[in-house]
């Protein structure tokens, strides 16, 4: 989370009577469906309460994603888990462009950083028998 409860929204054009505010848990949920979507990516790091959220069917969109607003402007702190066998520098270089042009597109905000931490690299799952493999090595035995 940010120091700073909001960000608003200057874009150097005429006010027309009132101001954009956006909420830092508005901009984690984009940096997050925007770094989950890059193509080697497998998922993004969460605490006890996303995963508990994700376990109840509720999608933690913000989860793995950490803001920090200072001097030189907004910092964005990415943990991931990574398919094993893709180029991690490669993903990596994807996930900050993706992320830096999304917040870019859907916010009007230029974020200063993104920093990529990858936490761990996923496996190819084994593929797990089937209901009818099973009853067919019961039943020869």
């Amino acid at each position: 989370m940010t120091e700073e409860t909001t960000f608003v929204i200057e874009n150097g054009q005429e006010n027309m009577g009132g101001e954009i505010v956006i909420a830092p848990e508005v901009i984690e949920v984009i940096i997050g469906i925007a770094a989950s979507k890059v193509s080697g990516v497998y998922g993004m790091r969460g605490d006890l309460a996303s995963n508990v959220n994700e376990l109840l069917g509720r999608a933690a969109h913000g989860k793995g994603v950490h803001l920090k607003n200072d001097d030189n402007g907004l910092k964005v702190e990415l943990y991931c888990y990574l398919n094993y066998g893709v180029s991690v520098p490669k993903v990596a270089l994807n996930m900050q462009e993706k992320v830096k042009q999304q917040v870019l597109y859907m916010t009007d905000i230029e974020l200063a950083e993104v920093n990529i931490h990858v936490v761990g690299v996923v496996p190819e799952k084994l593929a797990s028998p089937s209901l009818e493999e099973l009853f067919d090595s019961e039943e020869d035995e």
